[in-house]
């Protein structure tokens, strides 16, 4: 597999240096990528790039993720209009290690084979490095004049931050070209990958090694352009924030509701771009969905495949289980599988009520339960009329009477009752 060929039919090349591909061409290249551990989990803003790393991986070069510990702590000002908080050492190692685990599901860092892939942290060769080191090993290479005309200095310096530009974060993209260098002399790395805001740090790093090391070593860099949605909005961020790879951050009913909920157009796109499918399989099932957009052919795809890729298979067939039960004609002992967080984020939007546990104890007849204590229908009269005509479920069965007794051995988790009235109408009763 050629590696730039690969990239391009999936929309995942935005500017490579000359050179690049015949290097590629020639050799098993080492390449790496930065990612900033600010965090305990990527999200899904990062995946281009990861991708990147496991295409790279699939086409027998060898992938370096590097983890900016020393970089977190400084804060990159490409894209930024202020400077970001610094994290402690201990919240970086945390975090380095939640990072790891996530990305050891789309690189292969136990084969034999010469191109492994390997995490680094460039706070292991950054924490020893002193100010006169960085000054005279680093500083002297690179003037001012080829810092000040970087596009992610002069954004911010000419754009709308207040505070402007600190000396910290100027210094940003000479540490992240001495990450480049050290790799290069210590890893035999040759080429950096990115996002294509990181374009400026990146060309900041190959021109270092060439002042440093001289000007017949070629080192080169290639960017993935930066992913936005149909309508221009920025990739991955929704009202409630990131969706994140981590469960217990973006739970996976949510993160497959994701994918699935996304625009034919974006459908279209990100299947290339955040699957491993083959261009004949992807084109084969781009003419499906054109077919019969309503089934929504490609959106399934996508969503089976990077949600069985981030989480698991075990994970995405309860993800589509939890779909069926609002969406679909899901059964109470699916009903019953869901854990908590699942059952909140599939009933999210719907109306609540909140009754007390106490008038549980004793039972309830379900036509006092539901129209005095919670007022999911507005009358009695109401509601008998709905039950007798068969339009009233209760945790997803049918509610046999009006006047049935409800008791706590009812309650989903112990906390909840789910109405259904008629297909569509959810109401979710909370008792506390």
């Amino acid at each position: 597999m050629n590696f730039v060929e690969e990239l391009k039919w999936r929309g995942m090349l935005a500017q490579m240096m000359p050179g690049t591909e015949e290097l590629l061409e020639k050799e098993m290249v080492t390449a790496y990528l930065g990612t900033d551990p600010t965090a305990d989990s990527l999200h899904i803003g990062h995946l281009c790039g990861i991708m990147m790393l496991r295409h790279l991986q699939r086409c027998g070069h060898k992938p370096i993720i590097l983890v900016g510990g020393a970089t977190g702590m400084i804060g990159d000002p490409s894209g930024k209009s202020q400077e970001r908080n610094l994290l402690d050492d201990q919240t970086l190692y945390h975090n380095q290690e939640c990072i790891k685990k996530q990305v050891a599901k789309f690189l292969d860092f136990d084969t034999d084979a010469p191109n492994k892939a390997e995490l680094v942290n460039n706070y292991d060769w950054m924490k020893d490095f002193t100010f006169l080191d960085f000054a005279r090993v680093v500083g002297k290479h690179i003037t001012v004049n080829y810092m000040m005309a970087k596009d992610s200095v002069q954004q911010r310096l000419n754009g709308t931050a207040r505070d402007g530009l600190s000396f910290t974060e100027f210094t940003y993209q000479l540490l992240q070209g001495y990450d480049f260098l050290y790799l290069y002399q210590h890893k035999g790395c040759k080429l950096q990958l990115g996002g294509n805001d990181q374009w400026g740090n990146m060309t900041t790093g190959t021109e270092l090694i060439r002042r440093t090391l001289g000007s017949e070593v070629e080192t080169y860099a290639l960017t993935c352009p930066l992913i936005t949605k149909a309508d221009g909005k920025k990739f991955g961020k929704t009202e409630s924030g990131n969706i994140w790879l981590d469960p217990q951050r973006t739970s996976p009913y949510k993160f497959y509701q994701f994918w699935l909920n996304v625009s034919d157009d974006d459908a279209e796109k990100y299947i290339k771009i955040f699957t491993s499918i083959e261009k004949e399989e992807i084109d084969a099932l781009v003419a499906q969905h054109q077919e019969a957009p309503h089934l929504r052919i490609l959106q399934k795809r996508l969503a089976k495949e990077v949600t069985i890729m981030v989480h698991s298979e075990e994970e995405y067939n309860a993800a589509v289980e939890a779909s069926g039960i609002l969406f679909g004609n899901g059964t109470s002992e699916a009903l019953k599988r869901l854990d908590e967080p699942t059952l909140l984020a599939v009933f999210e939007g719907v109306p609540q009520f909140e009754i007390s546990r106490d008038s549980l104890n004793e039972g309830v007849k379900a036509v006092d339960l539901f129209v005095e204590h919670a007022a999911v229908f507005a009358s009695k009269g109401e509601m008998r009329k709905l039950v007798q005509g068969g339009g009233v479920s209760l945790n997803k069965e049918k509610l046999s009477a009006f006047d049935q007794i409800i008791t706590a051995a009812d309650l989903l988790d112990g906390k909840y009752l789910l109405v259904q009235r008629g297909k569509k109408n959810y109401y979710l009763v909370i008792a506390k």
